[in-house]
């Protein structure tokens, strides 16, 4: 837990590296109060994605929805691996954390102009004030330790440029906006790469990982009551109410399995280095998108159960069967060298998603996805059983 020597924590002290073996090492207070105002951030994405699908626009929701769900999987991601390394929980800590959370705040405003009209004013500005306390942080753990003080300016420096770049793109014409900000997305994801070969910084994998796992939690979260309100408003149509029954069932089961999925893994153990960290971290962008994204596809079918919309029966279910055959495919990707079985899982898992695309065009695909999801942990669960059985035989036989 947390350093500090009060529940007020330490008014200064130096910003010392954290023990990459260090035991108990669990998240703060802090941190997932951090977590719960960024969700702030995802919900209003997700609800102006779920206007954007609803109303046809779905080439334009999906990049929209892709462009702001970056700046808040991105500040969120940033902000986790370095607490990681350097939570010194003093004041000035405290404070510029304080800093990012009213920064995500502000992104939160911004998403839906960001991803309905493509003004992107004010979540740049909000998106920039929580990288600038990152500088502020770097700069802090640069001077108090000496070992990896190229690392930590790398990415006080680099994250300072990029943000120049978002602010100069604002003033730029409007064709200019996409392409500056692939760029910009590239530069930012180069930073850690660039920073980390100078000196690696102590981040914890366990703690990484239980970090991570918190957020997948809370963003199923609130899937849940994203799916809630919108049955909830569905309600007072009689006549739809055993289309949304077969919704909420699916929605539910859906839910469950990914949540089970996720957590049946051992991620601390893939964290072994800085590429595979890169590439599990990075990954989950599109975990953490995706889960959020299937809260919007429920309330989408929802609506459309009722008339509401202007999407075919078929978009409609896919707005849902995608997200979870995203989810699905990344946690295997991510999480598949730990599997003792990677022959078997690695067939089980292709077929679910391919099961999954298909119940596309089932007659009750938000239900047939929830019984495939099912069905995929129930698959995992007995191969996994097999599996330690037969481990248990060797044993016993030498």
């Amino acid at each position: 837990m947390s350093q500090s020597p009060s529940a007020f924590g330490a008014w200064i002290r130096p910003m010392a590296a954290r023990h990459t073996g260090e035991e108990h090492r669990t998240a703060t207070m802090l941190e997932l109060f951090f977590d719960l105002c960024f969700v702030a951030a995802v919900a209003q994405a997700a609800v102006a994605f779920e206007h954007e699908l609803a109303e046809g626009h779905i080439g334009h929701g999906i990049l929209g929805y892709a462009m702001v769900f970056f700046a808040i999987w991105w500040a969120w991601m940033n902000f986790t691996w370095f607490a990681s390394a350097y939570d010194t929980d003093d004041v000035p800590y405290r404070l510029l954390t304080l800093v990012q959370i009213a920064g995500a705040l502000v992104v939160a405003a911004g998403a839906a102009d960001a991803l309905q009209h493509e003004d992107f004013t004010v979540i740049t500005w909000g998106y920039v004030v929580m990288r600038l306390a990152m500088v502020t942080q770097w700069l802090r753990a640069a001077r108090s330790d000496p070992e990896r003080r190229r690392s930590c300016l790398r990415y006080a420096v680099g994250i300072l440029v990029v943000q120049i770049g978002w602010v100069v793109r604002l003033a730029l014409p409007e064709d200019w906006g996409l392409p500056l900000f692939a760029v910009l997305v590239l530069a930012e994801i180069a930073v850690p790469a660039w920073a980390e070969n100078a000196a690696m910084t102590t981040w914890h994998p366990h703690h990484i990982a239980e970090r991570y796992g918190l957020f997948t939690l809370i963003v199923l979260g609130e899937t849940i009551t994203a799916a809630t309100v919108a049955v909830r408003s569905a309600l007072d149509d009689e006549a739809a109410l055993g289309d949304i029954a077969t919704l909420v069932v699916g929605g539910i089961l859906t839910v469950f399995a990914l949540w089970w999925l996720y957590f049946a893994q051992n991620a601390p153990q893939l964290l072994t280095g800085l590429r595979a960290a890169l590439l599990w971290g990075y990954g989950h962008y599109l975990v953490f998108s995706s889960a959020a994204a299937v809260g919007a596809g429920l309330a989408v079918n929802v609506a459309h159960s009722t008339g509401h919309g202007h999407l075919s029966d078929h978009a409609a279910a896919a707005t849902f069967t995608v997200p979870v055959a995203v989810f699905i495919t990344l946690v295997w990707l991510l999480h598949h060298r730990a599997d003792e079985l990677r022959g078997r899982n690695d067939l089980i898992h292709p077929v679910a998603v391919l099961a999954v695309l298909a119940a596309t065009f089932a007659p009750a695909p938000v239900l047939t996805t929830g019984i495939l999801a099912a069905a995929l942990v129930a698959a995992t669960l007995v191969v996994a059983t097999r599996a330690r059985g037969g481990a248990d035989l060797a044993k016993d036989a030498t």
